[in-house]
C-alpha cells in the first residue's frame, strides 16, 4: 500500500515538474522570438461594397507551427494618390489577429494616371511592436453574372470590365474566374475558366439540388489576382432539384407512435427496476423482524 502512494506521489511530482518547466519555457519567450506577418488584401463584394482586410500574426522564428494573433492593434487605411492620403477608416485586430473595414459601395476612390487605387493599411506601432504598413494598387473590377436557360440548356454569364473616368468599359483579358454553388459549410466550385475579351459563359449540364423550392446560389469569384485583388459576384436561381423524403406508416423512432419493440424493452425495464425495489423492501422488513427476535432470545 505504501509503495502504491509513493508511486502515485511521484508521478503526480514528475507531472507538476514537467508542467512547471513548459510554462517557464514558454514564459521565457519574447517578442523577439516572434516573426510578424501582417497581410493586407481587398475584397469586392457582389453588392459593390469593399471588404479591407489585414491579418496580423507572430510567428515562432524556430517552430513555425506556433503562431501569436495580435490582439487589439489599431489598423488605419488610407486611400493615398500623388502623397494625398484620404483616412478611410480604422479597424482593430480581433482575437483571431484580423482587422476588417467594410466601405459602402457610394464610397469614392482617388485613382492614379493608369486608373489604379492605391490601399494602404498602416499600423504606428507599440511599446513592444514596430510599425507596419502594407500597400495595394487594384483597379475597380466591374464583374457582372447572368443566368438564363436558352433553349432548355441552363446558361452562365459571365462579364467583366473597367470603366475610366470618362465612362468609357474596357473588357477584360486573361482573367480566370472560378463557378461555384453556395453548399451548407462551404462552396462547391463546378467550372473554372479564363474570361477572354470581356466574357465567358458555362453550359451547366449537371442536376444541383436545391432548397425547398429548387432556389441555389451561385457564385463568380475572382481570387488573388494581382490587378483586382478578390471579386466576387452571386446570383440565386430557380434551377434546381428537390426530393422529398416518401413517409412511412410503420412507426420510427422519431415518430410520434414508438415501434412496438421499445415498448416492450420500455415495459421489461420498468418492471425489472420496481422488481427490485419490492425485492429490497421485502428482505429490510424481514431482517428488522429478525432483528427483534434475536433482542428477544436474547433477553430470556
Amino acid at each position: 500500500m505504501k509503495r502504491n502512494i509513493f508511486k502515485k506521489a511521484t508521478s503526480i511530482s514528475f507531472i507538476l515538474a514537467l508542467l512547471f518547466s513548459i510554462s517557464t519555457f514558454s514564459q521565457e519567450l519574447t517578442v523577439d522570438d516572434y516573426k510578424l506577418s501582417f497581410s493586407f488584401k481587398t475584397i469586392k463584394k457582389f453588392d459593390n461594397s469593399r471588404v479591407l482586410e489585414v491579418t496580423f500574426i507572430g510567428k515562432n522564428r524556430e517552430d513555425r507551427k506556433d503562431k501569436i494573433p495580435v490582439y487589439d492593434a489599431e489598423i488605419k487605411f488610407f486611400n493615398i494618390v500623388n502623397g494625398e492620403e484620404i483616412l478611410l477608416g480604422t479597424a482593430k485586430t480581433s482575437n483571431e489577429g484580423i482587422a476588417q473595414l467594410i466601405l459602402s459601395e457610394k464610397q469614392k476612390y482617388l485613382t492614379d494616371s493608369d486608373g489604379y487605387i492605391n490601399f494602404t493599411a498602416r499600423f504606428e506601432g507599440s511599446e513592444t511592436l514596430d510599425s507596419e504598413e502594407e500597400e495595394i494598387l487594384v483597379k475597380d473590377l466591374q464583374l457582372h453574372l447572368e443566368l438564363k436557360e436558352i433553349d432548355s440548356v441552363k446558361t452562365i454569364f459571365v462579364k467583366a470590365f473597367t470603366i475610366d473616368s470618362l465612362g468609357v468599359e474596357t473588357p477584360v483579358e486573361e482573367l480566370d474566374v472560378i463557378i461555384s454553388i453556395e453548399g451548407m459549410l462551404s462552396k462547391m466550385k463546378i467550372k473554372e475558366g479564363t474570361i477572354e475579351n470581356g466574357e465567358i459563359e458555362f453550359e451547366l449540364l449537371q442536376n444541383i439540388p436545391g432548397d425547398i423550392d429548387k432556389n441555389f446560389t451561385v457564385y463568380a469569384q475572382i481570387l488573388d489576382n494581382d490587378e483586382f485583388g478578390d471579386v466576387i459576384q452571386k446570383q440565386t436561381v430557380n434551377w434546381g432539384t428537390f426530393t422529398k423524403i416518401a413517409s412511412e406508416d410503420e412507426n420510427k423512432l422519431w415518430s410520434e407512435a414508438a415501434p412496438i419493440w421499445m415498448y416492450i424493452v420500455l415495459t421489461i425495464l420498468l418492471v425489472g427496476v420496481w422488481a427490485n425495489y419490492v425485492y429490497t423492501v421485502i428482505h429490510l422488513i424481514k431482517i428488522k423482524k429478525e432483528g427483534k427476535n434475536l433482542e428477544l432470545s436474547n433477553k430470556e
